[in-house]
């Protein structure tokens, strides 16, 4: 079958309704989103959307009024998608929206359209056309707002699910509506996780929930509350601050949380249903720490997915889909983690802890020195995120800094800064300083953007061995001081979040003077053989 084929033999959907009254706070005061939902989710079905009758109210209709202004979408064929054809009051909007209710009734009645999705209809006023054509051809129709849905039924519509509006999403609905309608028809139907811009993101997002197990992005995406914890560390050891000691315990027990949270959104991505379950199971797992918040927020998001799927074909109202999927995930995760798991999880991260420390303990200058003389190749070779930032984190997770996380600021960010100031002083040519510029601000004022030092390194043998000594000197620098530290923080403060300050600015230091005379030495010395090269070049023009 062809693509034209295909497209033909599609179901043609009708989507009907408006931003209703308790719709208009769970997604309804934001139609271009909700639509946009909704229409990702008939494409993943394998249906088209051909009509649209979309009034979106700039207030709930609980309390609407004859001026309240609002707008009218409907379904654009040029386009092929929804646009706004009507502005004004409400009841200049529900006249505009009358006649494109009689075009849909129409299409119904000469074939054109196979199912309809009703939202906060109005089947005695607005679409009152388009219910009678639906009733009379038992078109199967699916939809959420309770009072409207039973008025619908009541009229003859061949309602296949329906549900009240409470605790759902614009996603939620979408997929339960697809579901609904994809069993009906005994289509395949895998719903779509999130936009897709390419092909292979679009495979990830719809395919299963364990491909979407990412724990580098996980720990990313939880890194400010890291960083959060420590800020309040620094501060609570500012006199008169020591109170926050207390906050600083709440924010270690956090932690867990957080990572779960993220876990199961990034697991399930059903919007607030997903993250629901990760808090519920993160509270559960705190004892586990950091690992047990992790597989605590995995394993919910892993049953969010499953309850929600299974709740919809057993055809339970969206509501209640939304609280099981979202409680009942979030409560078997949690409890299997804070029965089961959280002890071996706990030791698992304090043995990891005290390997860092006996190592340290037993010759610190040793560790500190193969550490940074290790994070460069490892940073480049991607083992970084995978290996070093986890453990970066478990430390924090119990003290507020880290050994490594000192070593990731001397040893990368520092070294880096290093490298591109000497391209801002003394670049081989002018272009280069126009590209270190940006690179030495954002790792000065960030404590992140390595990677500005890649163009510089890679160009040049001798610079990427004096990042890899600059990063050994800093390395040994902070096992020295046996400093604890992080980096993701602007330079300047990150000696404040440190369990010694003074020791951190001696090892920033090092490494960047280091790496940055090492630079600037090769510019000078690549500049002058340049110059040499030229005026060899001009002398044998002349003498020809």
């Amino acid at each position: 079958m062809n693509q034209l084929e295909e497209l033909l033999t599609r179901k043609k959907v009708a989507i009907i309704g408006s931003s209703g009254g308790n719709l208009f706070y769970l997604g309804g005061k934001d139609p271009a989103k909700l639509l946009d939902e909704l229409l990702l989710q008939i494409e993943a079905a394998g249906m088209s959307c051909i009509s649209l009758q979309f009034i979106a109210a700039k207030a709930t209709m609980d309390n609407i009024k004859e001026d309240t202004q609002a707008e009218l979408y409907s379904w654009n064929d040029q386009t092929n998608s929804p646009a706004v054809t009507a502005i004004g009051t409400i009841r200049e909007v529900n006249k505009a929206a009358s006649l494109v209710d009689k075009e849909i009734a129409e299409k119904i009645t000469q074939g054109e359209i196979d199912a309809l999705i009703f939202m906060s209809a109005d089947p005695n006023g607005a679409n009152f056309h388009t219910v009678e054509a639906a009733a009379l051809k038992k078109l199967p129709a699916t939809g959420t707002g309770g009072t409207s849905m039973a008025a619908i039924a009541a009229k003859g519509v061949n309602v296949i699910s329906t549900s009240g509006t409470t605790g759902t999403t614009n996603r939620t609905r979408a997929v339960t509506f697809l579901t609904s309608l994809s069993k009906h028809f005994g289509l395949s139907y895998r719903p779509i996780i999130g936009k897709a811009a390419t092909n292979e993101q679009l495979e990830l997002s719809s395919g299963t929930p364990f491909k979407r197990i990412n724990l580098r992005g996980m720990m990313l995406s939880s890194l400010p509350g890291f960083i959060a914890m420590a800020l309040v560390l620094a501060i609570s050891k500012i006199p008169g601050f020591s109170g926050l000691s207390e906050v600083f315990d709440l924010m270690i027990n956090a932690l867990p949380v957080i990572l779960a949270v993220v876990a199961a959104k990034q697991v399930a991505e059903l919007d607030e249903v997903s993250i629901v379950a990760g808090i519920v199971a993160g509270v559960l797992s705190v004892k586990g720490g950091i690992i047990g918040g992790i597989i605590a927020g995995i394993g919910a998001g892993l049953l969010v997915q499953y309850i929600f799927r299974k709740c919809v074909e057993w055809r339970f109202p969206a509501t209640t889909v939304n609280i099981a999927a979202g409680g009942i995930s979030g409560l078997i995760a949690g409890l299997a983690v804070y029965f089961l798991i959280a002890p071996i999880s706990l030791w698992f991260g304090g043995e990891i802890r005290s390997l860092i420390d006996f190592l340290v303990a037993t010759n610190g200058i040793l560790a500190g020195l193969i550490a940074g003389l290790l994070i460069w190749p490892a940073i480049i070779g991607g083992v970084y995120h995978a290996a070093i930032l986890p453990i970066v984190l478990l430390e924090m997770g119990k003290t507020g800094n880290s050994f490594l996380g000192a070593v990731d600021m001397v040893g990368l960010v520092m070294v880096s800064a290093g490298i591109t100031l000497a391209n801002i002083i003394s670049p081989r040519d002018k272009g280069e300083a126009a590209v270190a510029a940006p690179g030495f601000a954002i790792n000065m004022g960030f404590g992140t953007f390595v990677e500005a030092a890649y163009p510089f390194m890679f160009s040049n043998k001798i610079i990427f061995a004096g990042a890899i000594i600059s990063s050994g000197l800093g390395g040994l620098l902070v096992g020295l001081f046996d400093v604890r530290g992080t980096a993701y923080v602007p330079s300047f403060m990150a000696p404040l979040l440190s369990n010694h300050p003074t020791g951190f600015i001696i090892a920033m230091v090092g490494s960047l003077v280091c790496s940055f005379i090492i630079t600037f030495s090769v510019n000078k010395i690549s500049r002058k053989n340049v110059k040499n090269k030229e005026s060899n070049q001009k002398s044998g023009e002349l003498a020809g």
